[in-house]
């Protein structure tokens, strides 16, 4: 057994014991310390970077790290095997995703206008924002000799009375503090309570000198990252909102890599850990530690995730998601609460699940389009939800289907030489000098700070403006030479838009022929699964009246240059509409509002699910759209070179 040490860049070390020539990546996998892997291990990303201060390792070079910093340490995690003991930095970059991620959770102003905007919409569309939880107050009388009725009785013949419903459900966690809570305040108390046609069921009681507020919490569980607002249900008001990276990420960047290491032994048991203890419990002490909310005052929470995310949330097989043919455990449950999986608020709370409608297309999307309010149109609209997958749906109130195609990790900073995810340092819009072939960028983070590399709306600008240019040609190729254009030894060009001594790390900021390419196919499965499903239905884009985009790449995009790209398809910009986070919103409606529950499992029934991979001119139409804009320019007229 060897000792393995990791320095935690600003978060002191931790220590960790490998057999020898375990890989470097498992070992801090297996030791919780978060290195960044999109790929899951598979040398194809460059992102575990880590630096060796001690001891020695057996790395083999990697096309993603250059002779200069293989020689100041820096190797790939996943490429690394255990010799000896040994030391090794693991920059903040890696694990910079837990909590300078910038994401869609309602933290601007744009967000908030948009979700109070969507409420309203909701409202207008004939759903009351209105759920069946509330506060009784109830007095009893005290027990004598002559009165000598159990406690629970007593309690139960006064909800009765209250409610004027006979069946009142109580469970073990009243039932346990039934006695001290009554005596101490002389059976007069307040309880919090679901009511149904049929029934009462009784999730607290607390002393009646003051209210209880009845907590509820709304979670967005995303691939990459997660979203979740502390409301109050009673008036719908947020009390608290946060976000973090999903710490399942260190287990891969799609889906189907997390399925494959759910597969190993315990993999199943790390991926339901790393979303809910290293996760969505951690957002829940911090938003309760922000307002001095007792979390267990939390009596009900919505989720909405894809279909692989609710299996791997509830610790359930997701295997046969990814195999032929592609049949989940479920769509729909109503049969879990907090105690079942662990989070940490009342034990008792009942766990609503926006509903799956295929293996690929999840709750977030049916809660998504719930929001998007296409079901309540009669123009032909398209919903879109970017992230680590695309799903979409296309439809009006009469009709709805959707799909999903796997973009790759791409629009989140993976398969990029310089890509990262939306984080201090990440270039997310940017623009170029048509003559000087000069960039202009912004940068997320504060004043000042300097470019490490770049995430995805950036990615989009900066491909969509070198070809807009005519710097780079339909194939993503560099056609034009200067001083930001480079070639290595192979031929193989790229653009620099940062030079190490203006970039704020130990090399350029630079998109490959590569990275391009990579790019290019994202793309392309974007819009080859928008024109698939439009043939399935014989519709073509110019029937599309309207299309929303949701997603937190979504906020950041131009959609011009989406277009320009060939990603969405050419028409008139103003048809494209971005509505937030729409999951979330989705979750927290559903909390809400019964009616909005209701409406959502409605709309997942009627949806219509297109799998993709049975549709056999979807190849086609992939590779068809694997150019800039599209190997048939007639599809997208507007797009013009600078």
């Amino acid at each position: 057994m060897f000792k393995v040490t990791f320095q935690l860049e600003g978060a002191g070390t931790v220590d960790a014991y490998a057999q020898e020539d375990e890989n470097l990546l498992n070992v801090a996998q297996k030791s919780n310390v978060a290195i960044d892997a999109p790929c899951s291990g598979n040398g194809m990303c460059g992102k575990c970077k880590v630096r060796l201060v001690s001891g020695e390792l057996d790395s083999k070079k990697t096309r993603h790290i250059t002779e200069e910093e293989y020689a100041e340490g820096w190797r790939l995690a996943c490429c690394s095997h255990i010799t000896g003991d040994v030391t090794v930095e693991v920059p903040d970059i890696a694990s910079a995703y837990r909590s300078r991620m910038k994401v869609a959770d309602l933290s601007s102003r744009q967000e908030v206008e948009l979700f109070e905007n969507t409420k309203k919409q909701i409202e207008d569309a004939g759903i009351l924002l209105k759920n069946s939880m509330s506060v009784l107050e109830i007095q009893m009388s005290e027990p004598t000799l002559d009165d000598t009725m159990p406690d629970n009785e007593r309690f139960e013949w006064a909800v009765e009375e209250a409610t004027g419903l006979e069946h009142v459900r109580i469970p073990y966690s009243v039932l346990h503090k039934m006695a001290h809570v009554f005596r101490e305040n002389h059976f007069h108390v307040q309880c919090v309570v679901r009511k149904t046609s049929r029934d009462v069921f009784v999730y607290d009681i607390l002393p009646a000198d003051k209210k209880p507020v009845i907590g509820g919490l709304a979670v967005d569980i995303g691939t990459t990252t997660v979203s979740a607002i502390l409301m109050n249900m009673e008036t719908g008001e947020i009390l608290a909102k946060a976000s973090s990276g999903n710490g399942q990420i260190r287990y891969g960047a799609d889906v189907i890599n997390r399925i494959i290491e759910s597969q190993k032994p315990g993999g199943g048991r790390r991926l339901q850990k790393a979303v809910i203890t290293e996760t969505i419990n951690p957002l829940i002490d911090e938003m309760c530690r922000s307002i001095q909310f007792p979390r267990e005052q939390i009596y009900r929470m919505a989720v909405a995730g894809n279909t692989t995310m609710n299996h791997l949330l509830m610790g359930v097989d997701a295997d046969p998601i990814r195999m032929e043919p592609y049949i989940p455990t479920f769509f729909k449950t109503n049969s879990l609460f907090a105690s079942d999986i662990g989070i940490h608020i009342h034990p008792d709370a009942h766990i609503i699940v926006a509903p799956n409608i295929g293996s690929y297309v999840g709750g977030d999307i049916t809660a998504g389009a719930f929001v998007s309010l296409i079901w309540n149109r009669p123009e032909m609209s398209l919903f879109i939800d970017l992230g680590t997958n695309g799903e979409l749906v296309f439809g009006n109130s009469d009709f709805l289907m959707s799909c999903a195609c796997s973009a790759g990790p791409a629009f989140e900073g993976g398969d990029i030489s310089c890509g990262m995810r939306a984080t201090d340092g990440a270039i997310e819009a940017c623009t170029i000098d048509k003559d000087t072939m000069e960039p202009h960028f912004s940068v997320i983070g504060d004043e000042g700070t300097k470019p490490v590399g770049i995430c995805g709306s950036g990615i989009i600008d900066i491909i969509a403006e070198l070809f807009t240019c005519g710097i780079i040609n339909a194939k993503g190729k560099f056609v034009r030479e200067g001083e930001r254009i480079r070639h290595d030894k192979y031929g193989m060009g790229s653009y620099v838009l940062a030079f190490e001594k203006d970039a704020g790390s130990v090399k350029d900021v630079e998109i490959t022929e590569v990275d391009i390419d990579n790019f290019i196919r994202a793309k392309g499965a974007i819009f080859s699964a928008i024109r698939t499903m439009l043939k399935s239905l014989d519709f073509t884009v110019d029937m599309i009246d309207d299309v929303y985009v949701a997603g937190g790449i979504g906020s950041g995009i131009n959609m011009r240059n989406a277009v320009n790209i060939g990603m969405f398809p050419d028409i008139p910009v103003e048809k494209f509409h971005y509505i937030g986070n729409s999951s979330l919103t989705g979750a927290y409606s559903m909390l809400l509002s019964t009616q909005a529950e209701r409406k959502v499992y409605d709309v997942a029934r009627n949806m219509t699910y297109l799998e993709l991979s049975t549709v056999p001119s979807y190849m086609d139409e992939f590779v068809g759209a694997c150019f800039l804009p599209h190997t048939d320019s007639e599809m997208f007229p507007s797009v013009h070179l600078k």
